[in-house]
C-alpha cells in the first residue's frame, strides 16, 4: 500500500471516529433514539475514492476504536453498532459492485440496512422480538438521514477532487 493512500485512509478513519462520537451526542435531542449517521459520510466517500476493501477497513476501525474511546466496547451499543455497520457495509459493497444507483439512493439503502442490522442484533441480545415494531420508526428516519449523508458526501468528494 502506498504511503499516500495509507495516510488518507488513516485520516478518513480518524474523521469517521470523530463523527461517530459526535453523532452520539447529536442524537440526544432527536426522538426515539434516532441518529443522523454522519459517520457514514466517510463510508460513502471511502468506497467512491478507494473501493470496497478500504471502506470495510475504515468502518471496522471506526466501530472498534470508537467503542474503546467511549468505553462502550462489548456493551449493547457496541454490538448494535457492529450489526448496523456490518449489514450496511454489505449493502454498500453490493451496490458498489453493480453501480446502478445514484449515491443518494445508495445512502438511503445503506441507512435502512444499518437500522435493520441494529434491530436484529438487539433482538438477538435480549432474546425478544418486542423491539421489531420499532423498525418502522427507524426505517422512516433512514430516508432523511440517508439523503443528508449522501449530499454531504457528494459535496465533500467534489471538494477533494478539485
Amino acid at each position: 500500500m502506498r504511503t499516500r493512500k495509507m495516510v488518507y485512509l488513516a485520516l478518513l478513519s480518524a474523521i469517521a471516529i470523530i463523527l461517530h462520537m459526535v453523532d452520539h451526542y447529536l442524537s440526544a435531542p432527536l426522538p426515539f433514539g434516532v441518529k443522523f449517521g454522519i459517520a457514514n459520510i466517510i463510508s460513502l466517500m471511502a468506497i467512491e475514492m478507494y473501493g470496497i476493501k478500504e471502506m470495510w477497513i475504515i468502518n471496522i476501525m471506526r466501530v472498534i476504536i470508537s467503542g474503546l474511546l467511549t468505553g462502550n466496547i462489548m456493551t449493547y451499543p457496541f454490538f448494535m453498532s457492529c450489526g448496523g455497520v456490518f449489514l450496511s457495509s454489505i449493502a454498500l459493497s453490493i451496490l458498489h459492485i453493480f453501480h446502478f444507483l445514484p449515491m443518494v439512493s445508495t445512502s438511503i439503502i445503506s441507512a435502512i440496512c444499518h437500522n435493520i442490522g441494529q434491530i436484529i442484533v438487539i433482538s438477538f441480545i435480549i432474546s425478544s422480538k418486542a423491539v421489531v415494531p420499532y423498525i418502522f420508526i427507524m426505517l422512516i428516519s433512514s430516508i432523511p438521514t440517508g439523503i443528508l449523508t449522501a449530499l454531504i458526501a457528494q459535496k465533500s468528494l467534489k471538494r477533494i477532487k478539485t
